[in-house]
């Protein structure tokens, strides 16, 4: 399943699960890299020993100038095999809600067509082949984000 000469493995990607008062969930557009024109949630690459809530953190705020720190917990997690891309990816879904005041933007442009805002019930209509494996693969499970308390336990 690996590209020619690469060496097969399984990465780990995290994702954040953004939930705002309305209880509606980001999403952004993807472009250029695997999974382009899809829906994905705000995320990336686990780097080699950063924790789930840092990797979590750290990248929404670097793609949407949004700062949670450490108030976020760990909901769920998929096994994402991308047979097209030759890519296998363990992804852990960490939840947040956005900070009272927050302004998301769109900060890596290059990457992400724009951020919306959408409810889970809309995102678990839309055609599975719309979305990003990991979240697809979320969706698809059945999985309903609880309501974020006013501060989400960090660590458990």
């Amino acid at each position: 399943m690996a590209a020619a000469g690469a060496p097969a493995q399984v990465r780990v990607g995290v994702g954040c699960i953004v939930i705002d008062e309305a209880l509606r969930v980001l999403v952004g557009r993807r472009k250029g890299s695997h999974g382009a024109g899809k829906l994905a949630l705000p995320g990336g690459h686990l780097e080699l020993g950063e924790s789930w809530h840092a990797c979590a953190a750290r990248e929404l705020l670097e793609e949407t100038g949004v700062a949670v720190g450490d108030d976020l917990a760990h909901v769920a997690t998929t096994n994402d095999i991308m047979v097209a891309e030759g890519k296998h990816y363990v992804t852990v879904f960490m939840l947040a809600r956005l900070p009272a005041g927050a302004v998301v933007h769109n900060l890596e442009p290059h990457k992400n067509h724009g951020w919306e805002w959408l409810t889970w019930e809309q995102l678990s209509v839309m055609p599975r082949d719309g979305l990003f494996i990991p979240l697809a693969n979320l969706v698809t499970s059945g999985f309903i984000p609880p309501q974020p308390p006013a501060s989400v336990p960090a660590r458990g």
